[in-house]
């Protein structure tokens, strides 16, 4: 009889979310830059035989997030951009919780990032930052305050206005 290693069809890192893959301008600034200002791991990286990154993977809180660089071979074919080939604009938010916003915050701006929104405690029970990354991405921490019931997320809101 063969031993055989159980298939794992998902992955656990993998198996409750969507992964975004974002693309930037120097996929190794940005893996530095997250290091610094959000304390990612880098979890692995495939250099791109002309130079770049092809692929990599960093882990922000608990959170899995897949970079490249725009430039790479793979992303030409995809015709994949980064947020500066977009006049700075960008068409994603990236979310992720973690247990101190401010202190996050504090250390991303002294890494480099732009504050869009410091941390403010927003009527769905998280205190909330925007922060926008030198490669043009932007990220909204959040640390979960309380639980909003829907009447009172409704409530607030319209109080809000």
């Amino acid at each position: 009889m063969t031993e055989r290693t159980a298939h794992i069809e998902i992955p656990d890192r993998y198996r409750y979310a969507v992964i975004p893959h974002i693309m930037v301008d120097d996929a190794a600034a940005a893996i530095d830059f997250y290091q610094r200002a959000f304390g990612a791991r880098e979890d692995f990286r495939i250099d791109a035989p002309s130079g770049g990154i092809l692929h990599a993977e960093i882990t922000v809180g608990r959170s899995a997030l897949m970079l490249g660089d725009a430039g790479a071979e793979a992303s030409d074919a995809a015709s994949l951009v980064a947020p500066t080939s977009l006049g700075g604009g960008t068409s994603v938010m990236l979310h992720v919780f973690v247990p101190d916003v401010d202190s996050l915050a504090e250390r991303a701006e002294a890494a480099g990032a732009e504050i869009l929104q410091p941390p403010t405690d927003m009527f769905h029970g998280d205190r909330t930052a925007v922060i926008k990354d030198p490669a043009g991405h932007m990220w909204v921490f959040l640390s979960h305050k309380e639980d909003v019931s829907r009447e009172e997320l409704r409530r607030r809101l319209a109080a809000a206005e």
